[in-house]
């Protein structure tokens, strides 16, 4: 399967390069790029791209705004947006992924971990930058005030222990794995743990469960 992308930067050279690099993989094919956040959400909603490639700072909406309004809360039918950019700023990284971001990479992480990610959101899966990710681990290891309270339909066992996984950054085939059980079962897990937490990717997932104290 051809993993079709769209690519939005403001900066020509950078969309150069990311489309250079893509194309040369033999299952990628970049379907549109877009100099600024507008351009990008027309492009995104006309063609919808298995993934969404996009920097934060952009002319007319920034990243986060796009990553709103193509996956965020309330979107019938999300997208999958991976963020890649300079600025490593806390902000950024909790904005995108609440937002609905299944991906945060920054400009200088290399195009084997620009691949990887994309690949990992096109599979459901979500990807980090491992500098963001010990940064973000550490604050979300500090539960919120009422982010333990019980949930109406509590997590069986098996769920928590998916859960657990997930919050490491494990992948489904890495789950399945460890926990000796099929594909299909751990992504019949997700969904029910999706749908318990209310949470719309596995990002949220991973951050429910450091907020409330299921791992640490």
């Amino acid at each position: 399967m051809t993993i079709r992308v769209l690519i939005a930067d403001d900066q020509e050279l950078v969309r150069t390069g990311f489309r250079m690099i893509l194309d040369a993989q033999e299952d990628m094919e970049v379907v549109a790029t877009a100099g600024n956040g507008a351009e990008a959400v027309e492009h995104a909603r006309r063609l919808r791209p298995d993934v969404c490639l996009l920097d934060i700072r952009m002319p007319k909406l920034d990243g986060l705004e796009v990553t709103r309004l193509l996956a965020g809360p309330g979107v019938a039918d999300p997208l999958r947006v991976v963020i890649v950019t300079t600025f490593d700023l806390d902000e950024y990284v909790y904005g995108a992924l609440r937002a609905g971001a299944t991906g945060f990479l920054l400009k200088d992480s290399g195009p084997a971990l620009l691949i990887e990610a994309i690949r990992a959101a096109a599979a459901g899966d979500a990807l980090v930058s491992p500098s963001v990710t010990v940064r973000l681990l550490e604050q979300l290891a500090h539960p919120r005030v009422g982010a333990g309270r019980p949930l109406a339909d509590p997590l069986t066992e098996r769920e928590l222990d998916v859960v657990r996984l997930v919050a490491r950054g494990r992948t489904n085939q890495e789950v399945a794995a460890e926990l000796f059980v099929s594909l299909s079962t751990v992504k019949t897990h997700l969904g029910s743990i999706q749908a318990k937490l209310g949470a719309r990717n596995r990002v949220e997932i991973a951050a429910w469960a450091w907020e409330s104290g299921v791992v640490s």
